[in-house]
């Protein structure tokens, strides 16, 4: 029951971060005084667990700044805090809703409004008011799977990219998938390249056999996965693979054949079709699943159970297969950025050959 209500809440803040930050990474606190602030202290909890988080995220002074308080609470976390500036204490303080004339809940909307209006461009960083700071290279490209024949993709990689992520559609989706596409541009504001390319020319999507074909994915996905590394912009940066529906299983296999694949990310993906391949996967591997996609849930608990790698399972509340409920695409997509950014932090071993030109 405990874990059940660890993963409820866990999914909520992910939920929360996704939507409120719209992609943006958190900020840097290292060496810097942070000001912590809360409409009250009742238990002081809350207060507590923001310091105890800074403190580890290494901010160097901590100022916790709030208009009202019990007595105890505040002299509590006077221990905690570097300073406390509480305005006033009052000597029955029953609860901080009593202490106020209008205590209605803050909306989404509103935080979003506010920090839309504060925002400012982050110094050193892949954001820029909000955008993807310059792309180095962001064009239309073709990777070629057999002479003649090549499938078309987008490749974008922006400044100081950390690592890249190639897409695997699924459900005969393409490069063209608008949630992909939406993914692909918070996955960019996090410092991470992005290739989005069709798995299946246009003659063989009509057949919708082979978008069940996940050894013809997967195969597709190696190929592509070659090209990233015999191009100069991303010949040296680690390769994730984010994979939806029947493109999860297509990730999942091809990293079984390579171990240097450095992390994978599944949205409502069906890794049970990955078969006998998913104890060989090594990559660290996401899977997130919509809350009211019940069916789908079952096949990753399963799937899961079969893997040897590192796993997490994740569930957005409130999202069905296409998370297409408002905020459940963002809050995967926050998902995906933070499980890909903390994977990808070393460059990979630059190739022998570098070919051709992005």
């Amino acid at each position: 029951e405990l874990r059940r209500i660890i993963g409820r809440e866990r999914a909520e803040i992910e939920r929360r971060n996704a939507l409120y930050r719209e992609g943006r990474p958190m900020l840097d606190v290292t060496g810097r005084t942070v000001i912590v602030v809360d409409d009250g202290l009742a238990t002081g909890s809350t207060a507590s667990a923001a310091i105890a988080t800074l403190r580890g995220l290494g901010a160097e002074r901590i100022v916790l700044a709030v208009p009202t308080g019990a007595a105890q609470s505040v002299e509590l976390l006077q221990s905690k805090a570097d300073d406390v500036v509480c305005l006033q204490t009052p000597e029955w303080f029953r609860a901080v809703g009593s202490q106020y004339e209008d205590f209605s809940q803050v909306t989404d909307q509103e935080v979003i409004d506010i920090l839309r209006a504060r925002s400012r461009p982050a110094v050193g960083n892949a954001l820029v008011g909000g955008g993807v700071d310059a792309l180095v290279v962001d064009r239309d490209i073709a990777v070629e799977i057999r002479t003649g024949v090549a499938l078309p993709g987008r490749i974008s990689v922006p400044a100081s990219a950390i690592g890249v992520v190639a897409f695997a559609h699924g459900s005969g989706s393409s490069r063209l998938s608008p949630r992909n596409a939406s993914v692909a541009r918070i996955l960019q504001r996090a410092g991470l390249g992005t290739l989005l390319f069709d798995l299946l020319t246009q003659d063989e999507s009509h057949d919708q056999s082979n978008v069940f074909d996940i050894g013809l994915l997967a195969n597709r996905l190696a190929l592509a996965t070659a090209w990233l590394r015999a191009r100069p912009a991303t010949g040296a940066l680690p390769i994730g693979y984010f994979g939806a529906s029947t493109g999860a299983a297509a990730a999942l296999v091809a990293a079984s054949d390579d171990p240097e694949i450095a992390a994978i990310v599944s949205r409502g993906g069906r890794p049970d079709l990955a078969g006998a391949a998913l104890p060989k996967v090594t990559a660290p591997t996401l899977l997130i699943v919509g809350g009211l996609d019940l069916e789908v849930i079952v096949l990753n608990r399963t799937a899961r159970s079969q893997m040897t790698c590192p796993t997490r399972l994740d569930i957005v509340p409130g999202a069905t297969h296409l998370f297409d409920e408002p905020g459940t695409l963002a809050a995967a997509a926050g998902l995906a950025r933070d499980w890909f950014t903390a994977r990808m932090s070393r460059p990979r071993a630059a190739p022998g050959i570098r070919g051709g030109h992005m």
